[in-house]
């Protein structure tokens, strides 16, 4: 059992660098919206959304990501996004999370391409209001405090069908006659070039490009071309990968899309969870595989109470979950939220749990805590990251009351 407490992990500078915007409004938000866009709603009571909706356990992953589906659809303009990161910006800090990297695919919400980069925009306009609130705070003008920084991922999906958008709509009528990997791969170009623009243009913060949606069956390598794009570009890279297939997904994640972080990654040591049947030693495969993610630094974002609720196969414990192997094989872990609404939870509440569960002393959880700052893709140049990691790493240390070596 840990000694550090979760008051003391409260009162510490934190990241989260695995943190959905349509997974994490208010509920109250959420009611507000769907009143107001004509969105059905199961409950119009905050406490009926939790009891049907946004549950204290899902029975799998499309399970949880029912919920999406409501936030979604009252995020269909620039008013709500843009309310709804800042909602988000004032809870993070409330938490004293300091630097957030914050994702979405602007696709799901829009009618046409041109409208993506706007809704980028429109995130980094609302997270930017919390931002510069919180900077006039005296804390933060004394020094007593840390300002609060934050980038946006763009995700591109997997796959798309029938229902999940007017945009997605456009594109199944407009792209017919191509394969549909190919279909998935000029969608998630599109996507690319709408980041690139959102930051090369209108001066969003995006730091980088992400590949969610459903796994299994639906390969990392048909999005290659977009992520060299995005490579070019100098956009950085993540890939949620084994979550829902085995470890060769974290592979394909790494080497066809350059993946200098993984979400989730819960496989990684799952020799059983291989399909690949050209991977006759699988033991041997995996063995090669962590050490590559390890060596390389190839940061995981683990998000425990996601990952417990998606995967019945963990039993509903943090002691069935690789993130204490993780930890044990050196490997850069990150700890997230994923979803704050729909886990119901916090980045404090994260990192305890995971603080108890991998049975971390205090030296332990500040690695742990300045993992988030060393893995950022920061908006900044390398020597503001520096700085700003160096400035956490001595608020973190003297919350948790570790001295330096």
């Amino acid at each position: 059992m840990t000694t550090v407490t979760r008051e003391q992990i409260a009162r510490a500078p934190k990241g989260d660098l695995h943190l959905h915007l349509d997974g994490s409004m208010r509920p109250g938000t959420l009611i507000e919206l769907a009143r107001a866009r004509g969105v059905e709603l199961p409950s119009y009571a905050p406490e009926g959304l939790m009891e049907l909706v946004f549950k204290e356990g899902y029975a799998d992953l499309p399970d949880y990501l029912r919920g999406f589906v409501y936030t979604c659809a009252v995020m269909r303009d620039v008013e709500a996004v843009e309310r709804i990161a800042f909602e988000l910006g004032e809870d993070l800090i409330a938490d004293n999370v300091r630097y957030a990297e914050v994702r979405f695919a602007p696709q799901l919400l829009i009618e046409n391409g041109a409208d993506a980069a706007r809704m980028l925009c429109a995130a980094a306009r609302g997270l930017g209001r919390a931002a510069r609130n919180h900077c006039e705070s005296a804390a933060v003008r004394n020094g007593e405090d840390m300002p609060f920084v934050f980038g946006l991922i763009c995700c591109a999906m997997r796959t798309f069908g029938p229902g999940m958008g007017a945009y997605y709509d456009h594109l199944l009528r407009s792209l017919a006659g191509l394969k549909r990997s190919r279909m998935y791969s000029t969608a998630s170009l599109i996507a690319v070039e709408a980041a690139l623009k959102a930051r090369d243009e209108d001066g969003a913060p995006v730091v980088g490009f992400d590949l969610a949606g459903e796994e299994s069956g639906f390969r990392a390598g048909h999005h290659a071309e977009a992520f060299q794009r995005a490579h070019a570009g100098f956009l950085r890279k993540t890939v949620h990968a084994g979550e829902a297939y085995g470890p060769e997904s974290i592979y394909e994640a790494v080497t066809a899309c350059l993946a200098e972080r993984i979400g989730h990654g819960t496989s990684l040591f799952s020799p059983e969870h291989i399909r690949d049947a050209s991977i006759e030693n699988r033991a041997l495969y995996v063995h090669r595989l962590v050490e590559y993610v390890a060596s390389r630094r190839i940061t995981v974002e683990v998000c425990p109470t996601s990952n417990l609720q998606t995967m019945p196969s963990l039993g509903g414990s943090l002691l069935n979950h690789p993130l204490r192997r993780m930890i044990a094989h050196q490997i850069s872990v990150t700890i997230g939220t994923d979803s704050r609404l729909v886990s119901r939870t916090t980045l404090t509440d994260e990192l305890h749990k995971a603080a108890e569960a991998c049975d971390l002393d205090a030296c332990g959880v500040c690695r742990l805590m300045l993992g988030a700052f060393k893995a950022a893709f920061f908006p900044g140049t390398y020597a503001e990251k520096r700085a700003f990691t160096q400035a956490a790493s001595g608020r973190i240390m003297r919350e948790l009351g570790v001295t330096a070596r």
